[in-house]
């Protein structure tokens, strides 16, 4: 395994983390024995960044990794979220009429213990505002956030889907150590003006969905998921946009064939190679997928390479949102 810093500190992540939302909510079925292996199998391969939030499964995805965090609590560097309330507490995909933002201080107090219980641990290691509420000042939420620090509970603090001037009003107030934000060859959005402020400030960034939930993979079939798999509702999934999508993971494939490796491994090889102040976390439950992410950090890609995949993305630019409009009212506050 390859180890990169988180931010400015001296915290050794692993340059792979692994994203354990799917694990308990929104991709269909779970499988707590599989699950519990591939976090196991992750120690085995030297995974010790893992990332959760509060609201996967309405905490169930906490209380499922603490089944292997608590006997390895020195081996993994756990990161958690908070932010996201259920109305009727029936766990539902982020962005739905089920959910609301809640970035209160109020609240953060609570969340925070009621994630130690369940993770079984007495301080997380990172810990993110899962949004910035549009409704409660960002230096009003992190100074919440702060308390937590002072009082042990937490050790780093990160933000998720900020803008650069709430990462900036947030990180005057504490030291920001990490910004989590999708970012995958499909979604480039933190390379306007995002990227350059966390580099600025010297925060890591965090990229969640870097395979693009799946598509990289070049077998996403909406109609093997379950009804209820978060994928179903994508733009990106639908019409015109999953038609441009397929040719376009297609031609990447051609290009992974010559590589030798897969289109999962090329395209977490191209978010690697942004920087080393990036550390993506694909998800998955399966140990299978888990070993084949871990293949990514083998491959060096030249400036051919990475104008190839410049020039298939821009023969096929129909690709289509990231998520619902709903959802998107969140992000970049």
């Amino acid at each position: 395994m390859k180890y990169r810093n988180l931010g400015t500190t001296n915290e050794k992540l692993s340059a792979i983390g692994l994203g354990c939302m799917g694990m308990s909510f929104a991709y269909g079925p779970t499988d707590e024995k599989g699950s519990i292996a591939t976090l196991e199998r992750a120690l085995d391969l030297g995974i010790n960044f893992w990332d959760t939030a509060d609201m996967y499964g309405n905490g169930a995805n906490e209380e499922l990794i603490s089944k292997v965090l608590v006997p390895n609590r020195d081996k993994v560097f756990i990161a958690t979220k908070f932010g996201f309330r259920f109305k009727d507490e029936i766990a539902g995909p982020s962005g739905t009429a089920n959910t609301y933002f809640d970035g209160s201080p109020e609240w953060i107090k609570l969340a925070v213990e009621k994630s130690l219980r369940r993770l079984g641990i007495d301080t997380i290691d990172l810990y993110y505002a899962h949004r910035v509420d549009p409704n409660i000042p960002i230096e009003e939420t992190v100074g919440a956030m702060a308390e937590l620090v002072k009082e042990g509970k937490v050790r780093y603090l990160g933000l998720s889907e900020a803008s650069p001037a709430s990462i900036i009003k947030a990180n005057a107030v504490h030291p920001i150590a990490a910004l989590q934000s999708e970012y995958s060859l499909l979604t480039r959005d933190v390379e306007k003006e995002i990227l350059k402020t966390v580099r600025q400030l010297g925060i890591s960034l965090i990229p969640y969905a870097p395979l693009a939930r799946g598509l990289f993979s070049n077998s996403l079939n909406l109609e093997n998921l379950a009804s209820d798999d978060f994928r179903r509702t994508l733009p990106r999934n639908q019409g015109e946009h999953a038609l441009n999508n397929a040719q376009l993971v297609a031609d990447f494939s051609l290009l992974a064939k010559d590589k030798n490796c897969s289109p999962i491994q090329l395209a977490l090889a191209w978010v690697l190679a942004q920087g080393n102040d990036i550390i993506p976390i694909p998800g998955t439950k399966k140990r299978k997928y888990l070993e084949e992410n871990v293949g990514a950090l083998d491959i060096q890609l030249s400036n051919v390479d990475l104008k190839t995949i410049d020039e298939i993305l821009h023969k096929y630019p129909n690709i289509g949102a990231r998520y619902s409009e709903g959802a998107m009212a969140l992000v970049n506050h």
